[in-house]
């Protein structure tokens, strides 16, 4: 057991030291896509100067603007509005003050003003950084009924450990249907560094790393529905895996349809979902379902700057799921503190059958998707 337990923090520590690298590449592209994020919102069609209106165009673009149109209001800001759609939402305008929310117009791009193109990098799910992250019941033993069941020696894992997400997506086809219908394809890492694990083989390497590809039909409703606006649908396959080899791999694949609806200041997203059947041969974790859930359940509300999210998931057929409690706040500036706490099954694809608790704390390094 002593030499599965050295190959397997060996390959981790190799695999951190490559991981790195490319994790920091991907946070600084996240960061310069926070800086076209925040340009989402702006309305060029109700400024009614002509020249001006022509600047604002240029600028959202990130065209060079025509010195002549820029003489023309050297010292006047160029309005910007929030859109009709945007009205009783979370527009995110220039105001240092604007919760770190995006609405899901922006988000999606679901509005002739809101189109950017296509392959541009831009925030998907959240991103964040928890330092410190401590759970009630760390997972020493991973099992599975199948393909090599489990370890029969516990993992020397810590308690208290790093974690951190990052998520991005892009526009790879617009306006599919007429002016309807953009298709996405999505990135999601999420990882569990033993930071603090300086036990003889361990040498804080990285615990888990869920790895997660999805395409998205993301289609524009625009429907009132008993008083919510229904924004969105989004038509998705994902799949979901940790990289590991047996008995610690775990993977899945879905499809799914997600809805979306605003209203005030609340936020809702509800993606019940099918699990994509593997042969019995190749399935490292056959009731995963069971624990992972049939859907999700996002309820979120912001204010002043704050955000509290709830996400739930839950088993229609065996009663288990998970909860997962968020709360972001200002700290200064851009800056966003993070607070985050789960209990249930499936923090972690490794995890996907282990009930435990957890609590972490960190930044938010976007704005709130």
């Amino acid at each position: 057991m002593d030499t599965i337990l050295s190959r397997e923090h060996n390959n981790s520590g190799q695999g951190c030291l490559f991981a790195l690298p490319f994790t920091m590449a991907i946070l600084v592209a996240c960061f310069q896509a926070s800086a076209v994020a925040a340009e989402l919102g702006i309305d060029c069609k109700s400024i009614d100067d002509d020249s001006v209106r022509l600047t604002c165009y240029d600028r959202l673009s990130g065209r060079a603007v025509p010195q002549k149109h820029e003489s023309l209001a050297p010292t006047e800001p160029i309005p910007i509005q929030a859109s009709k759609s945007d009205i009783g939402t979370s527009s995110l305008l220039t105001n240092k003050n604007t919760p770190p929310v995006l609405t899901l117009a922006n988000t999606w791009e679901l509005n002739a003003a809101d189109k950017r193109g296509t392959f541009k990098l831009l925030p998907h799910k959240l991103n964040y950084l928890l330092p410190a992250r401590y759970s009630t019941s760390p997972n020493v033993r991973p099992n599975s009924p199948t393909r090599g069941g489990g370890l029969n020696t516990d993992l020397p894992i810590q308690a208290t450990e790093a974690k951190f997400q990052f998520s991005f997506k892009t526009k790879a086809w617009e306006n599919i249907f007429g002016d309807n219908g953009d298709l996405w394809l999505g990135y999601t890492q999420q990882s569990n560094w033993q930071l603090y694990n300086n036990k003889s083989g361990v040498s804080a390497a990285f615990r888990e790393s869920n790895y997660e590809p999805e395409a998205i039909l993301a289609l524009r409703t625009d429907r009132n529905v008993l008083g919510w606006h229904w924004q969105m649908l989004n038509l998705g396959f994902v799949h979901q895996s940790n990289g590991h080899a047996l008995p610690l791999s775990r993977s899945w694949n879905r499809v799914y349809a997600q809805f979306g609806f605003e209203r005030d200041n609340f936020t809702i997203l509800a993606r019940p979902w099918i699990r994509v059947p593997e042969r019995s041969s190749r399935d490292d974790n056959p009731d995963i379902h069971k624990y992972m859930g049939s859907g999700d359940l996002r309820v979120a509300y912001h204010r002043a700057g704050h955000v509290l999210s709830a996400l739930g998931r839950y088993s229609l057929s065996d009663g288990h799921g998970a909860l997962q409690l968020e709360w972001a706040f200002p700290i200064s500036g851009a800056l966003h503190g993070y607070v985050q706490a789960i209990s249930g099954y499936g923090e972690s694809l490794v995890d996907y059958n282990h009930a435990q608790t957890t609590l972490g704390v960190g930044i938010l390094l976007l704005p709130w998707q």
